[in-house]
């Protein structure tokens, strides 16, 4: 996360994020490494997005330094202690209107640095308009293809810090709603903590958690299930069958279809899953740039969109609408395709493409 010197003719926007960590941490321009830290650590940091961006792509340079003209750029990082960051965030939080003061925490998945992290989470939050507090919390993954058993364990092992810091936010800080969108390994973590939280008798956080979003969740789907029983809250899950990086995860996995790869034929599991109080959001048909197919929630403008829109909305973004069985079509023309029937559906509220079945 080398810093770069930006003039404001350069830049469309600017994004600040606030960070806590289970990564050990390192020098500059590095700030935390893929290994795991003994305590949460903690960062600000303020990035700024490039004049030309396009919704749904993460704008960087294939190497060397960033140009804030043509990529997202990091300009300034601030280690914190947490009495400081705790005292930085209730300041933000009480500037703003009563409307902006919800905060969204995003935990990522395998195969991610935290300068990823922290450069996807920062597209996330400029492309879906999001106006909350904007929280990264990102755990020891080393970044590396080959490092999926090491990544699994430190995923596990930052359970309990990613509690604490849920805790943290709906006791501390003075904020609104808690929203929660993690992807791929990132909802392993997540799932494990929420259903920890419930066995200890506050899986809500104090009645401050509101949306649980998992994206291309790599999680089996059996324990998935038994996680659920636990947990006995409202979970939205973004899928698609054709998801080749969760195809890869498979293989680790004893041949067991993945949660955020679930397709259309399997009935017997998609049913089971809507009486455990899960809404499935099929994007199958949605087309992006990611190759791997990965990270259409982010990939996609329309779909990050809708999801920042539904994040702002009162009762959030499981509401209404279409749930597994159907597909985003033209977003953009106002119509969902319905899979195995003829009905068709005019959109006329982003509640109606992103909801519960």
């Amino acid at each position: 996360m080398a810093l770069s010197t930006v003039t404001s003719d350069e830049i469309e926007g600017t994004v600040s994020i606030y960070v806590a960590t289970t990564r050990d941490v390192a020098a500059e321009p590095q700030y935390f490494t893929g290994e795991r830290g003994p305590r949460l650590a903690f960062a600000k940091i303020d990035m700024t997005v490039p004049r030309g961006h396009k919704s749904g792509e993460l704008e960087l340079p294939d190497s060397g330094p960033a140009d804030p003209a043509k990529h997202f750029a990091v300009r300034s990082v601030q280690r914190m202690e947490l009495p400081v960051i705790l005292t930085d965030v209730r300041k933000d939080v009480a500037r703003r209107p009563s409307t902006e003061r919800d905060v969204l925490v995003f935990v990522h998945g395998y195969n991610t640095s935290a300068a990823d992290a922290a450069y996807r989470f920062a597209q996330i939050v400029y492309d879906s308009g999001f106006k909350g507090v904007p929280v990264l919390f990102t755990w020891p993954s080393r970044g590396q293809l080959l490092a999926y058993p090491y990544d699994r364990e430190s995923a596990l092992y930052s359970r309990d810090f990613l509690e604490a810091n849920l805790r943290a936010i709906s006791r501390d800080i003075r904020a609104g709603n808690i929203d929660v969108l993690a992807h791929s390994m990132g909802t392993l973590l997540t799932v494990e903590t929420l259903r920890q939280a419930a066995i200890r008798g506050d899986g809500s956080f104090g009645g401050k958690l509101r949306n649980v979003m998992l994206a291309a969740p790599d999680l089996d789907l059996d324990v998935f299930k038994t996680q659920m029983r636990q947990i006995k809250r409202p979970v939205t899950v973004f899928i698609s069958a054709d998801d080749r990086a969760l195809a890869f995860s498979r293989r680790f996995a004893g041949d067991k279809t993945r949660l955020g790869a679930l397709s259309s034929k399997d009935t017997q599991e998609i049913a089971e899953l809507e009486k455990l109080d899960v809404s499935l959001i099929d994007l199958s048909d949605v087309s992006t740039s990611d190759s791997l197919n990965h990270g259409k929630f982010a990939a996609s403008p329309k779909v990050v969109q809708l999801i920042g829109k539904r994040l702002q909305a009162d009762k959030g973004i499981a509401t209404r609408g279409p749930g597994f069985g159907d597909r985003l079509g033209d977003i953009a023309g106002g119509v969902v395709g319905t899979v195995g029937g003829t009905l068709e559906m005019v959109v006329t509220a982003p509640a109606a493409i992103v909801g519960q079945r």
